[in-house]
C-alpha cells in the first residue's frame, strides 16, 4: 500500500532497548488476535486468515526485512515460542495486568523470555480515570523484580505526564496516538454529540497531543495505532502520510508498533520501506 515505497531500500533502523536493539518497526498483534477495531466481520476475516502457518509466515517475513520484535500479550506467547523453537529469533514485548482470565503472571512472561513487559493500556487508563493509578505503579515494581524492561501502556497523554511528574521507575511507554476510549459523557462534552460506536472514535487532534507527551519524556516510547486502527489505510498516500507524521512527531530513539494483515498485499515490506524512509 505504499506506492513507490513498496520495497525496502536500506537497512531497518534500530533503537536501544536496555542491552538489546529493537527495530523501529515493531510487529503488533491485534490483527493476529482478530481485533480489528473496525467491525465484527473484519475480526472474523482476520481470525480465518491467521492460522498457525500464516502466523509463522508473518513472523518469518518480518525477520527477513529486519523487523526483529513482536509486541503482543500472553495469549500469543506459545506461538512466539513455537517460532523461536523452529529457529526464529524474534524478540517479544508483552502486555500484562493483574492476574485475570487470559493474563499471564509477569514472572512467567519474563521466564519465557519477554524482554519487556508493559502494564496493559486499557487497565492503566481505567485506573487513571478512577484515581487508582498508584496500583499500576505497584504492578510495575513486580515487573522490575523479574529483570524484564518495565513499561506502561496508555491511550492518554495525561497518564504519561503524571507518571513523569511522579518519577516512576519504568523504562518505556507504549503510547497510543489516539485516545479511542472516551466515555459517552466525555465525547458529548468535547463534540456536542455522541458518535457511534462510542469506544471507537478517532480524532485528528489526538496524535499531536500524544507526540508532545512522547517528546517530553526521555524514556523510550513505542507509538501504536498510528494508522487509526486501519482507518488511514484506504490509500498508499494515507499510509505514507501517517508514517511520516509519526516519525516526525516522536523521538529518534522511539519506535512504532503496527499490526499487519498481509492477506492481500505484502504489508511487512510496505511498512518496512516507510520506516526506513522516514525513521532511518
Amino acid at each position: 500500500m505504499a506506492s513507490d515505497a513498496s520495497a525496502p531500500c536500506g537497512a531497518m533502523p534500530m533503537v536501544p532497548f536496555g542491552d538489546r536493539l529493537i527495530s523501529r518497526l515493531v510487529l503488533g498483534a491485534n490483527p493476529i488476535n482478530g481485533g480489528s477495531h473496525l467491525s465484527g466481520f473484519v475480526n472474523q476475516q482476520m481470525r480465518r486468515y491467521f492460522t498457525v502457518e500464516n502466523v509463522m509466515a508473518l513472523l518469518k517475513r518480518c525477520e527477513q526485512l529486519g523487523v526483529n520484535t513482536w509486541q503482543s500479550g500472553g495469549a500469543n506467547l506459545d506461538w512466539w515460542r513455537q517460532y523461536c523453537e523452529s529457529g526464529g529469533a524474534m524478540q517479544y514485548i508483552s502486555l500484562a495486568a493483574e492476574a485475570s482470565e487470559g493474563q499471564w503472571p509477569v514472572e512467567e512472561l519474563a521466564h519465557a523470555g519477554a524482554i519487556g513487559i508493559a502494564h496493559h493500556g486499557e487497565v492503566t487508563d481505567t485506573m487513571f480515570k478512577e484515581g487508582r493509578l498508584h496500583e499500576a505503579r505497584k504492578f510495575c515494581k513486580r515487573i522490575r523484580d523479574t529483570g524484564a524492561r518495565v513499561g506502561v501502556s496508555t491511550h492518554m497523554p495525561a497518564v504519561i505526564d503524571q507518571i513523569e511528574s511522579e518519577g516512576w521507575d519504568i523504562d518505556f511507554y507504549m503510547a497510543c496516538v489516539y485516545e479511542r476510549h472516551r466515555t459517552r459523557e466525555e465525547l458529548l462534552a468535547l463534540l456536542g454529540h455522541v458518535p457511534i460506536p462510542v469506544r471507537e472514535v478517532y480524532l485528528e487532534s489526538d496524535p499531536p497531543r500524544m507526540y508532545e507527551a512522547i517528546r517530553n519524556t526521555p524514556k523510550t516510547c513505542l507509538a501504536f495505532k498510528i494508522l487509526a486502527a486501519g482507518r488511514l489505510s484506504d490509500s498508499a498516500e494515507q499510509v505514507e502520510a501517517a508514517f511520516r507524521l509519526t516519525f516526525e512527531g516522536i523521538k529518534p530513539g522511539d519506535a512504532v508498533i503496527v499490526g499487519m494483515y498481509p492477506e492481500y498485499s505484502d504489508q511487512v515490506a510496505e511498512n518496512a520501506a516507510l520506516t526506513i524512509r522516514y525513521g532511518g
